[in-house]
């Protein structure tokens, strides 16, 4: 096993010298010691380059690929080329601007809507027993590669204010996780007059029982934490069926993708067999 291997196995040790909070939360300590590599947890990984956070990843979020291929910005052809010859130099991001494909501007966008979407769940991994992430891969890169470097105090900003948003719009997380079930004899135009419940048609529509917000998120091609949002409020207007407190469905954690790899862990594993 590599020394990187190894560390990446572990959680990261706090020096008898820092202060207690910082041993506390590993991603302060991290941006404080302007550290570079992949802070890991149980639903997502953090990339981190001096300090700032450069990307995450979660299965519990639609990534950049998904969003642009979902809504037909780019063919799945396309985006599997960058990642091909551009995910090895960890410059996929670079690859699309370089040949055409998207304007810096559109990646900067997309880049940085599912930087926050995955770190929203890295950091707040729902389900009983989940804990935050501590285990930190130094010098590891991500594929995609440095787009918009965000500081990690205005990533924490931005995860509280989606935190606030969620406890606003209906206090019970069960529906975060549970299968969006609608209701039937629901008056379903009670609200949805305004621009902004266009989203929420979107999710009522795609709600079939079975599939649950992330599911839907990925199937309509939207953030993952937009559609948390929907779900909420469309359960504090009675138009789904909140899940019954201790129900399966209410206890479980927050379902990802099943079956389906990371690219980027596929790229780190190839890395380390041709090292060997």
């Amino acid at each position: 096993m590599t020394s990187e291997a190894a560390e990446v196995a572990g959680a990261i040790p706090a020096p008898a010298a820092v202060e207690d909070r910082y041993a506390q939360d590993p991603l302060a300590r991290l941006a404080c010691e302007g550290a570079t590599g992949a802070l890991h947890g149980p639903v997502g990984a953090l990339y981190l380059c001096d300090g700032a956070v450069v990307h995450a990843e979660s299965p519990a979020a639609p990534d950049v690929g998904w969003r642009l291929t979902a809504r037909g910005r780019l063919t799945a052809e396309t985006w599997e080329e960058a990642v091909a010859q551009g995910g090895p130099g960890y410059r996929a991001g670079d690859f699309l601007v370089e040949h055409g494909r998207l304007s810096q501007g559109e990646l900067e966008l997309c880049h940085l809507s599912a930087l926050f979407d995955a770190a929203y769940f890295v950091l707040y991994p729902l389900g009983d027993g989940q804990r935050p992430p501590e285990r930190f891969l130094r010098e590891a890169r991500h594929w995609l590669g440095p787009v918009r470097p965000v500081p990690v105090p205005a990533l924490r900003r931005e995860v509280r204010r989606r935190r606030r948003l969620l406890e606003q719009a209906w206090p019970g997380a069960a529906v975060d996780a549970a299968p969006v079930v609608p209701v039937p004899d629901a008056d379903r135009g009670r609200g949805h007059g305004a621009q902004a419940a266009c989203g929420r048609r979107a999710v009522l529509r795609a709600a079939d029982g079975v599939r649950t917000p992330v599911q839907i998120a990925r199937a309509l091609g939207r953030p993952a934490f937009a559609t948390l949002l929907d779900v909420r409020r469309l359960a504090a207007l009675g138009l789904i069926r909140p899940p019954d407190p201790g129900t399966p469905e209410a206890d479980r954690p927050l379902p990802g993708a099943p079956g389906v790899p990371e690219t980027s862990l596929l790229i780190r594993i190839r890395d380390a067999l041709e090292a060997l």
